[in-house]
């Protein structure tokens, strides 16, 4: 196992068949989707079949996000992003801190045969959900908003990406990101 200190992420060790299973994933797409009135929502086509192209089972794991909304996870890349998080040291206030952060509401769900997923209460009320849904599926992961906190995010989006863009990934060629010394 390695050091692990700011860039904790680097310390995952996967085996060839998590690594594959996660390599799977590349979502993409915007999905406008109702909460009926025991807390579910139906997956949209288009998106099962991103997520289940063989018609696997969707099973996931549901949990906090980083602003006020949810993120879904399929149960192999839960068990990756585990994997990085359980590398982090309880012994120092800030990384326990994410460990509580990170698994705060982690739920394990498993879709119906409707391809609907039950949110818990606990979690609809966090995200400030009430009817209308949108989820935002990108990479492996799939983020769950409040339709009206989505388009309030949407709306704080910068006029000019490019310039944001070239701030990100206009740096270093080899990694596409900036380092600190640029």
């Amino acid at each position: 196992m390695g050091k692990c200190g700011k860039n904790w992420k680097s310390c995952l060790h996967l085996n060839q068949d998590q690594q594959e299973m996660t390599d799977l994933y590349q979502f993409a797409g915007e999905f406008e989707c109702k909460l009926d009135s025991k807390g579910r929502v139906k997956l949209p086509t288009n998106l099962v079949r991103q997520i289940a192209p063989d018609g696997i089972s969707l099973n996931f794991t549901i949990n906090r996000g980083f602003e006020k909304h949810l993120m879904l996870y399929p149960n192999a890349v839960w068990e990756k992003k585990t994997k990085e998080i359980n590398q982090l040291n309880i012994y120092n206030t800030k990384q326990r801190q994410a460990i509580r952060y990170f698994y705060r509401g982690a739920t394990k769900l498993m879709a119906d045969s409707a391809d609907r997923i039950l949110i818990p209460k606990n979690l609809i009320e966090y995200a400030g959900i009430q009817k209308e849904v949108v989820l935002f599926a990108y990479h492996e992961q799939i983020e769950i908003w409040a339709k009206d906190r989505y388009e309030a995010v949407l709306d704080q989006e910068p006029e000019d990406f490019s310039s944001l863009a070239d701030e990100i990934f206009g740096g270093n060629q080899a990694t596409g990101l900036r380092t600190d010394n640029e």
